[in-house]
């Protein structure tokens, strides 16, 4: 008797841990999930932390698909028409948004802003639906689709000239940060002593729909400041890519064959050309340059050194003296008479005399 109550008792457990989670369970475990990674002091980056991430998503995602096969919500409905038990689950989306932010993938960043993007212009159209807060909706990323274009294009992107009109717009953003600010203060001091009630267990109805409208209120502004933010990176993110393409693309245009560098030209043609009025420039074509280099023997094939060349000029000086010298021993009177007459000469004019062209 024992053991049948033993395994009807393990039969029923295991029924127990084969059923889904409840909405409800789903909703508080991926916001808690939230809050843990928001306040981590744990690299956003580790692995334990991207885990944690992406499980809280996958179960706000559960949640999310719940609630669309409920049709809890209704763009008809008001919002006191919603009950205080649903009112939380309006909560979502943003949640999504602000988890999906989270992951820290380089490869895919593009399109966790852009997912993330869509899950909070999603609670904020609902909470502009229900009248939660009072704030204007931002525009669709198709709106700048021009811009987009030429980010991706990898044109550059001209900036239109300031305008009284558009320093009246940012003044008005400014101002418009500055009032979020104002309020994400003021709700979260409210919401801290009104949490302290509702994990308390006593908060009454009232409380606890005061407790998820102050949060609903207070994601606005966060969705708000997100959405800006998000719309600065895509621009950085989207021009990134188009260079990342565009530096990825094969080139058009056929590859330049390298200059050859020349030092003689190759004809005759080439030799007048460059030879007129450039010296610096080659003026000999190689049939001149390998035949002068014949007529003197100092061609490798030759075999022929170039000082024969020296040896044959020093023998016809030589031989020159030679023939001075024997028309002198020779007593020729031609030469004779020549130096006699030079050195009578040298005797009555100075060295130097005659040499008067230069000297005016």
């Amino acid at each position: 008797m024992a053991e049948h109550e033993s395994s009807s008792n393990v039969r029923q457990q295991q029924n127990t841990d084969a059923e889904p989670p409840k909405l409800s369970d789903l909703l508080d475990r991926g916001w808690k999930i939230f809050e843990e990674v928001d306040s981590t002091n744990e690299p956003l980056g580790s692995n334990s932390i991207q885990v944690k991430v992406k499980r809280g998503i996958g179960m706000l995602e559960e949640a999310s698909r719940m609630v669309a096969q409920l049709v809890l919500f209704s763009r008809n409905e008001e919002l006191e028409e919603v009950t205080t038990a649903d009112l939380k689950y309006l909560l979502l989306p943003a949640l999504l948004g602000a988890l999906t932010l989270k992951q820290t993938s380089r490869e895919k960043r593009l399109q966790i802003v852009q997912t993330a993007r869509a899950y909070f212009m999603d609670f904020l159209s609902r909470c502009k639906d229900y009248n939660i807060s009072q704030f204007e909706l931002p525009k669709a990323t198709n709106d700048n689709t021009n811009h987009d274009e030429a980010v991706q294009s990898g044109l550059p992107v001209k900036k239109p000239i300031s305008s009284s009109s558009d320093l009246v717009s940012m003044a008005a953003q400014r101002q418009a940060k500055i009032e979020r600010y104002r309020q994400k203060k003021e709700l979260e001091a409210q919401l801290s002593d009104v949490k302290k009630a509702v994990e308390g267990g006593q908060a009454d109805d009232e409380i606890t729909r005061d407790f998820y409208l102050l949060n609903m209120r207070k994601w606005v502004t966060v969705s708000l400041e997100e959405i800006e933010s998000i719309d600065q990176e895509l621009v950085i993110l989207k021009n990134m890519d188009g260079l990342n393409q565009g530096a990825a693309s094969p080139l058009t245009q056929p590859p330049r064959a390298p200059m050859k560098p020349f030092i003689l030209t190759k004809d005759a043609v080439q030799a007048r050309v460059f030879g007129a009025g450039y010296p610096s420039l080659p003026t000999m074509t190689v049939d001149d340059w390998y035949e002068q280099h014949r007529k003197h023997g100092v061609l490798p094939d030759q075999g022929v050194p170039q000082r024969v060349v020296v040896e044959e000029d020093t023998d016809a000086k030589e031989h020159e003296e030679e023939e001075k010298e024997k028309k002198a021993e020779n007593d020729d009177e031609e030469a004779l008479m020549k130096a006699r007459n030079w050195d009578d000469w040298k005797d009555t004019h100075r060295r130097g005399y005659g040499n008067r062209q230069n000297m005016g």
